[in-house]
């Protein structure tokens, strides 16, 4: 069962056939259905809309706080 997507989740597409296969990203909204994800690299930044199915949330990676 997956989670409830929500904006701030972080994400890695699942969808071989995708073009975004791989990639990881933060999820942006939510609206009918599609999610919108941001992805940023080096010097650019992009907004993908995927339908949920594609999309499976991950641990956020960084320094984790109170340590």
């Amino acid at each position: 069962m997956t989670p409830e997507l929500r904006p701030g989740m972080p994400v890695k597409v699942t969808n071989p056939r995708d073009l975004y296969y791989g990639f990881e990203g933060q999820i942006q909204k939510v609206v009918d259905g599609y999610v919108g994800v941001i992805f940023g690299g080096g010097n650019w930044i992009k907004h993908v809309r995927f339908v949920a199915s594609d999309l499976t949330v991950i641990e956020p990676r960084g320094k984790k706080r109170g340590k």
